[in-house]
């Protein structure tokens, strides 16, 4: 089979290769974790019930998606079946930075599979790899019934880092318990609200996945992070700090993506139009707020993994602190998902 280049994007990563012949498990609670992977495994045909219809026009997604586009003036002039169309292609957008991003996981938990240095984390690193293809293959089938796949918007930046990082403990910590934590967040706020009797048990079936896959970057990353040395601690720390802060400045400031301004082109609503209809709702003052009994990726995910296993210094805190980021420590919800592992969540 011939490879299209012209969609091909080629990185070359410093990562080692790590042999290991000793094949004794040394942490129980990573064979536990991996026995579990094992055991709730799924196939994406039969797990599915593909033939359901899906109407695109609905909210899918809840207030995941499109909350902020539909105040828009502009918008809020269309009449119902661009409205409609819409709808169905912002969700599209949005599932598809979800999609490109479980590609991304694909690869690092292929990259951790062969770099990290024990057994026991090859194993898990291997389903995890597994896992990440099934993601890949149930979220391009779903966005076909909607619309178009879009392209990658910011993420891609990030998990390009995280792809070069030159330490596996880097790639953990940014996929396992940084983006895989704000994947994390938004599946589970998605599960509350979709109407779609398909999308929630896909959500249900990869949010049961993606629990594993924190627990996981928890378990393996807090030990080998407590033997480092100091130096390499704080490297491992800036690594974390720079994460998050790239996060946080892509919410804080967003101008539009070469994807999203492609959505408005199939949507046929103009470009300049749209900024200027955007310029007007922002300047009347009007918030957004995340509801509260929605999970909150960076206070409730994010930030407790990375302060748990030492990722966060009294150094970068620091950094934090001057970025105007809070640094927050309740783990509460974080152990929730983490103690399920293979959640019931309906």
């Amino acid at each position: 089979m011939s490879t299209n280049w012209e969609t091909a994007d080629i990185l070359k990563a410093p990562m080692e290769v790590c042999w290991q012949f000793d094949y004794a498990i040394g942490s129980e609670k990573l064979k536990s974790l991996y026995s579990k992977a094992k055991k709730y495994q799924w196939e994406a045909d039969s797990h599915l019930d593909w033939t359901q219809t899906v109407d695109p026009s609905r909210p899918l997604m809840g207030d995941a998606v499109g909350v902020f586009v539909f105040r828009v003036p502009l918008v809020q002039k269309l009449n119902a079946s661009q409205q409609d169309t819409l709808r169905a292609h912002l969700t599209a957008h949005q599932l598809s930075q979800i999609l490109h991003g479980e590609q991304g996981a694909l690869m690092t938990a292929a990259t951790l599979t062969h770099a990290v240095p024990d057994y026991e984390g090859k194993l898990f690193g291997a389903t995890q790899t597994m896992d990440e293809a099934r993601h890949v293959e149930v979220f391009e089938r779903y966005i076909r019934k909607l619309a178009i796949v879009y392209p990658m918007g910011p993420l891609k930046t990030l998990i390009d880092i995280i792809l070069t990082a030159n330490h596996w403990v880097k790639v953990a910590i940014g996929m396992n318990m940084i983006v895989e934590s704000m994947a994390l967040a938004t599946f589970h706020n998605v599960l509350q609200v979709t109407p779609c009797p398909l999308l929630r048990k896909l959500m249900q079936s990869v949010l049961r996945d993606e629990s594993r896959h924190v627990a996981f970057g928890a378990l393996y990353v807090a030990r080998t992070i407590a033997d480092m040395h100091p130096d390499e601690r704080e490297d491992i720390a800036d690594f974390a700090f720079s994460a998050v802060e790239m996060i946080v400045r892509h919410e804080v400031s967003t101008p539009p993506n070469a994807a999203f301004l492609q959505l408005l082109d199939n949507c046929s609503i103009d470009r300049d139009d749209f900024a200027k209809s955007v310029q007007e709702l922002v300047a009347s003052g009007e918030k957004f707020e995340t509801p509260l009994d929605r999970v909150h990726a960076m206070r409730h995910l994010t930030l407790p993994a990375l302060v748990r296993v030492g990722a966060v210094t009294e150094r970068t805190r620091k950094r934090f602190a001057e970025a105007r980021i809070q640094v927050w420590d309740d783990n509460s919800t974080l152990e929730q998902f983490e103690a399920a592992n293979a959640p019931n969540w309906t």
